[in-house]
Parts: C-alpha cells; sequence; structure tokens
C-alpha cells in the first residue's frame, strides 16, 4: 500500500479535521490571492473516465486559482488508451509519471481504491460508480454547515435513488462522524439505502427511517437531501418515472429554516418553480464545490497545512 497522502473515501476524515478544513474553505472564499500560488509547483491532472460537469470544472479551477497546471482527459473511456485495453493499473503508472496527483472518475467501483494502492503520487476520488463521491459529501456538509452552523443535532431526508447514489453513500458516511443524527430514507422498494449500511448507523448510533413518501417527513426537518435517479447504473426501466417531485406547493409546508439540497444534475426531481425559494440552495451548493476543493488541494499539496489535517 502506497503511503501517498490519497483521499479515496469520505471515511478517512476524522470530525475535528473537517471542520478545520471548512475554516480553510472560508478563508480562501474571503482572501482568495492569498493563496494563489499553493500549487505553482505542481501538475495535477482529471482524469475521468465518466461524464462531469460541476466536479470536473470545479476541480479545473480550483487547480487553476491555486497556480497549478493541469493536464485534463475528458471522456476517457473513448480518449485513453483505456479504449485499446490498458487496465486501471497500468493507466495510474503511465499518468503518475506526468504529474504530481490525480483526480480521478470512473465507472467502476472502487476504481479510485485500487489507483490509490499503487500510486506514487496522490489519487483524489471524483466519483467511482456506485460506491462513493468523497468531495461531494465535503461540499454537502460544508453548505449545511454554512447555513446552520452546526453539523450535530440534525434531521435529514434524503430522497430518491439511495441504492446506487454515490453521493448518498459518502454524505451517509460523512454524517457518521456527528452526534444525535436522524436520517429519513425516501425512496421505492427498489431503490433503498442498501443492508450494507445497517452495521454503520448501529455502530455510529444514527436514528434511520425509511420513508415512502415525502408526506412522512416531518416539517421542521433540517435538511432536504434530493437526488435523481441515476439511470445509467440501473436497468429497472419500469419504475425510472417513479420519482418523489418537489413542488413549489410541496416546499412550502416546510419549515422557514429548512434547507433543500441536491448534488445535480437535476431532471424532474425539483420543479424549476422551486428555484426562487430561499430555502433552495442547490446552485450555492455546487459554488461551495470549488471553495472546498481548493482547501483540499492545499491540504493535499502542502506541507504546513498537511500538519493540521492528516489525510491516511
Amino acid at each position: 500500500m502506497s503511503t501517498v497522502k490519497s483521499f479515496v473515501s469520505g471515511s478517512q476524515f476524522e470530525r475535528s479535521k473537517l471542520l478545520t478544513l471548512f475554516t480553510l474553505a472560508d478563508d480562501i472564499k474571503e482572501h482568495p490571492k492569498s493563496y494563489s500560488n499553493i500549487l505553482s509547483s505542481k501538475i495535477i491532472t482529471t482524469l475521468f473516465f465518466e461524464p462531469s460537469t460541476r466536479t470536473r470544472l470545479s476541480f479545473e479551477s480550483a487547480i487553476q486559482r491555486l497556480g497549478g497546471h493541469l493536464l485534463t482527459v475528458e471522456n476517457g473511456e473513448l480518449n485513453s488508451s483505456s479504449n485499446k485495453g490498458e487496465s486501471i493499473a497500468d493507466t495510474i503508472r503511465i499518468v503518475e509519471g506526468y504529474s504530481d496527483g490525480i483526480i480521478m472518475r470512473h465507472k467502476q467501483t472502487e476504481a479510485c481504491q485500487i489507483a490509490a494502492s499503487i500510486s506514487e503520487v496522490p489519487i483524489i476520488n471524483a466519483g467511482d460508480g456506485s460506491g462513493e463521491h468523497p468531495t461531494q459529501s465535503l461540499l454537502d456538509l460544508y453548505t449545511i454547515h454554512s447555513y446552520k452552523k452546526k453539523l450535530d443535532n440534525l434531521s435529514i431526508a434524503i430522497i430518491g435513488d439511495l441504492k446506487y447514489g454515490r453521493t448518498v453513500h459518502s454524505l451517509v458516511h460523512a454524517l457518521c462522524l456527528f452526534e444525535n443524527i436522524t436520517i429519513y430514507g425516501v425512496s421505492n422498494e427498489e431503490f433503498e439505502l442498501p443492508t450494507t449500511y445497517d452495521s454503520l448507523l448501529l455502530k455510529h448510533k444514527i436514528k434511520y427511517i425509511k420513508c415512502r413518501s415525502l408526506d412522512e417527513l416531518p416539517l421542521d426537518i433540517d435538511v432536504i437531501y434530493q437526488t435523481r435517479l441515476q439511470n445509467e447504473r440501473t436497468e429497472a426501466e419500469s419504475i425510472r418515472d417513479s420519482i418523489f417531485v418537489i413542488t413549489k406547493k410541496i416546499i412550502e409546508k416546510f419549515s422557514p429554516t429548512t434547507i433543500l439540497m441536491h448534488p445535480l444534475p437535476r431532471n424532474k426531481e425539483i420543479d424549476v418553480a422551486v428555484d426562487k425559494d430561499k430555502r433552495a440552495v442547490y446552485f450555492e451548493q455546487a459554488k461551495n464545490g470549488l471553495y472546498i476543493r481548493m482547501a483540499l488541494l492545499t491540504y493535499i499539496f502542502n506541507e504546513e497545512e498537511q500538519e493540521r489535517l492528516v489525510i491516511v
């Protein structure tokens, strides 16, 4: 196992270190020029084998705003030697020779863990199949903390595709760091949270309540986390239209302090009329991805910051 400090799973963070990262993200947001040369001596590769808008562009923007140099592979399934049958391991061994770090998205679950196990440069997981999307959980928690000023004593509804949704999986992992958390899982039976998470929830004393309707949610819930169906990961054609749609009429039922989030992209699951509601924070959530990823890159590639946050 490589000793390089990679970030492939949300389970790698400790609570105190996570909050320190949020403080850094706040400082970067307020004083961006102070961080403009952090990566001036680094070349970072974004290696994406699946489509991406927010994750890839926010990482690439973060690299350049930190003064780094960028190599990018978009649609690596077609535009890299994997199209010729090259293995993940061989691709990583080649790309690490050209760069100081690799940000990777892949359709295969645990692909980033495989990459990190052999790489001589840091690997950052930008989404691996139906496994995890740990930097998404960072920006999700950062957004919640920004609005709620806390991460303990929260009630959160996760809605939609809980089986294949890697953003949901990473968020559940991350919430295990905090106290007195109640999660309402709203889904059809076919898209329930995998039972492999039962022991994790039990271990961390997280109260998990299965729901089949939005009407089962408490109206004073802190966070509603809507998701789309992961059509690319399922062949369940008969229920793809069975989504839980949040309309203006529905969101008006909830408390003025409830916030509505979505990792995006959305399809039909949030009506566009909801966008004007002050509780709809999903575009701000996406923007926060830039600052939290700038903070993460600063920690991984800056030795002084590594002394405060150790990524194992």
